[in-house]
């Protein structure tokens, strides 16, 4: 298994674009915490700080696609690395200011998270020019699927130790600083300064006007709910079998069975179209959400709860492969990046959802809501079957301006209808 990932990380630039994205998106990772803990620190509310949070990741929600389109016209450096300046400036004006004027931290933060640059889309569009071969996009894929749980993991603790070994304010500060550091590192790569994205037709929808795309938007925003409403309905469940400490070892489960599942996912290839691959990952996504609803003792429910993590990266690496394959032509980077923000939103839909269900029925009730959410996102899959089979015309070796500004011929996979 190591063998395939350690492959992909002796590529040239490989590892430098994977740590310098992971550590350029630390910001984004750790908003929600880092706002917390900065505002409960200068005296506020925690509903002042659930809301300055909640605005942060609707801007950011809104701010990826736009950027992402951005990068796909002129290029990542123009786009990634001033985005990255600009929402470090934003929040270090948050961290100086605190939330006193209070117009002035929602602006403050509203601006943080609609100018956090595009660096995971970036990142899975430079994939194909630094890997060449198929199957290792694919593992690379699924490596940057991995990447997220570690991230996610990781990202937190970082948050913590800044803030018990100086500050609140301080951690924002520090966070940011590294973001603008890994998004430098990223940009001046040869391979982002190289990246050009595929002709693209002039429309005002941009990548939102493929339907296969549409149809994996849709199905991701359930899977997006799935994941916001355990973390709610594990709350209620942590307090009747442990507290807070319950509560963190099904959050850490959750992430471990989701880094199991990718590791295993990305080891190998895997034969037949990845649409048809995806609903199956979906179908066995929401069936592991279902034993939630048992609520054992904590150990058997940290298990179950690691269950319900396994097939979650490798659904997200395949839909990566599978956003390829149906972005239109110089949309790519946009495209992926409305992947992030429809998952995001779902993930916040989840959450405002299972937190009503908890208080009428209880955590029973809040569990029964990720596998409606995944059930819902399987059916949307099987439904659009059609709309979802693979674009005609795909060719092994294409023509392809996005990486080669000579055009030479490369060898990858996708054609000239993908970017």
């Amino acid at each position: 298994m190591a063998a395939g990932y350690l492959e992909i990380l002796r590529a040239r630039h490989a590892a430098r674009l994977l740590a310098g994205t992971l550590v350029g998106r630390l910001p984004n990772a750790t908003a929600a915490i880092a706002v917390v803990l900065f505002v409960r620190a200068e005296g506020g509310s925690y509903s002042l700080a659930g809301a300055l949070a909640a605005v942060y990741g609707v801007a950011n929600a809104v701010g990826q696609p736009v950027l992402g389109r951005l990068v796909d016209l002129h290029g990542q450096p123009r786009v990634q690395l001033p985005a990255a300046l600009a929402s470090a400036v934003a929040m270090a004006v948050f961290a100086f200011t605190g939330v006193d004027p209070l117009p002035l931290a929602y602006a403050a933060v509203g601006a943080a998270g609609l100018f956090t640059p595009p660096l995971e889309g970036g990142l899975r569009a430079l994939w194909p020019s630094v890997l060449r071969r198929e199957d290792q996009v694919h593992t690379a894929y699924a490596m940057d699927a991995i990447a997220q749980e570690v991230m996610f993991t990781v990202g937190p603790l970082l948050v913590t130790l800044c803030v018990s070994l100086w500050s609140a304010g301080a951690a924002l500060l520090v966070l940011n600083v590294l973001g603008v550091l890994g998004a430098l590192s990223v940009v001046v790569s040869a391979p982002s300064r190289a990246w050009r994205s595929a002709p693209r037709e002039a429309h005002w929808l941009g990548a939102l006007r493929s339907p296969g795309l549409l149809v994996l938007l849709g199905a991701f925003l359930f899977i997006g709910m799935a994941l916001g409403s355990i973390t709610v309905a594990s709350v209620p469940y942590a307090d009747d079998h442990g507290g807070d400490a319950v509560y963190g070892w099904l959050m850490a489960a959750l992430g471990l069975g989701a880094l199991l599942g990718g590791s295993v996912y990305g080891a190998r290839s895997w034969p037949g179209a990845p649409e048809r691959r995806l609903r199956v990952l979906v179908a066995l996504l929401a069936v592991c959400y279902l034993p939630l609803t048992l609520m054992p003792g904590a150990a058997a429910m940290v298990a179950l709860t690691a269950l319900a993590g396994v097939f979650l990266a490798p659904a997200i690496a395949c839909a990566f492969v599978i956003v390829d394959r149906h972005a239109p032509s110089g949309t790519v980077t946009e495209a992926f990046s409305w992947l992030v923000t429809t998952f995001t939103v779902g993930a916040s839909v989840g959450t405002g959802v299972a937190g009503p269900v908890v208080e009428a029925g209880g955590a029973q009730w809040g569990f029964a809501v990720p596998g409606a959410a995944g059930a819902v996102s399987l059916l949307v899959l099987v439904a659009a079957g059609r709309v979802m089979a693979a674009p005609a015309g795909h060719a092994v070796v294409a023509v392809s301006s996005e990486n080669d500004p000579n055009r030479a011929v490369e060898p990858r996979f996708s054609s000239g209808d993908r970017a």
